[in-house]
């Protein structure tokens, strides 16, 4: 009966819905960035986010309507700058995120009056999500996922053996800034789920969990949304069953599954006969 009434509650329901297609986005995603060696990607521009969310309290717009485009322009100007200034990869996103945190603490400090709104940010609510921001996750997360479903062959080639797609005859230029683009507009979308100082974990565990038992790309894409969506749910129920951090929650549990899979495939490789 606890348990049917949990679904009683619209809020619940909203954030059950919004925080299926995040996981969903966060765990496709998130496997393309780790197998390109650009996790970190996630961190930085999460760091980014913090700044943005300031401008938005400061200008009284919502934040996610700030966000998206600042942080999408902070991922190409991560992108130009290891392309262009011969800066590593790793440097350009230290650099950008350097300047989206200084750059949220000095918004701020000139503007006292919203530090408890940007304090939920940093660590999220999902289980405050309006109507309207329901609707603006699925959406984004709908053309995401689609624009990773059309790019899918190129984004494959890409990850995997970045010289031989070019030399294919795909645009690598074109679809590294697209994924990009679209790590931006995860980042975002994942910081009211689990929060900004949360949302590279929702990026990486998921996928290297997958990586543990995956035998295909396709199989690790779908075993890294079934543990993002999975931990999404029960760390939803749980947070509000036993009035729990619902973002810590979420994160743990990926954590948890990621214990258990690697467990698994350590005892698995320790009891297969060894030729």
């Amino acid at each position: 009966m606890e348990v049917l009434r949990f679904f009683e509650y619209a809020f619940v329901l909203r954030a059950l819905i919004a925080g299926s297609f995040i996981a969903l986005l966060c765990a496709n995603l998130g496997v393309l960035l780790v197998l390109r060696r650009l996790s970190l990607l996630g961190d930085g521009l999460a760091h980014v986010t913090f700044g943005s969310v300031a401008l938005g309290l400061l200008l009284k717009v919502q934040p996610i309507y700030i966000s998206v485009p600042v942080v999408a322009l902070s991922s190409l100007a991560i992108l130009k700058l290891t392309e262009r200034a011969r800066v590593y990869s790793d440097a350009a996103i230290g650099i950008v995120s350097a300047f989206g945190v200084s750059g949220g603490v000095m918004l701020a400090g000139l503007a006292a009056g919203f530090n408890v709104d940007l304090f939920s940010y940093l660590f999220g609510n999902i289980l405050s999500i309006t109507r309207g921001e329901m609707v603006v996750s699925i959406v984004l997360s709908v053309i995401v996922l689609s624009v990773i479903v059309f790019r899918y062959s190129e984004l494959l080639s890409l990850s995997f053996d970045e010289e031989f797609a070019r030399t294919s005859g795909i645009n690598a230029g074109r679809i590294n800034a697209l994924l990009a683009v679209l790590a931006a507009v995860t980042v975002v979308l994942a910081m009211k789920l689990v929060g900004i100082m949360l949302t590279s974990a929702l990026l990486i565990i998921p996928a290297v969990s997958a990586f543990q038992i995956a035998k295909s790309f396709r199989g690790t894409l779908f075993f890294a949304a079934f543990t993002a969506v999975v931990s999404v749910w029960v760390g939803i129920f749980l947070s509000f069953l036993m009035n729990l951090p619902t973002g810590a929650t979420i994160v743990l549990l990926n954590l948890a599954f990621f214990l258990v899979l690697y467990t698994f495939k350590a005892l698995s490789a320790f009891l297969s006969p060894r030729r």
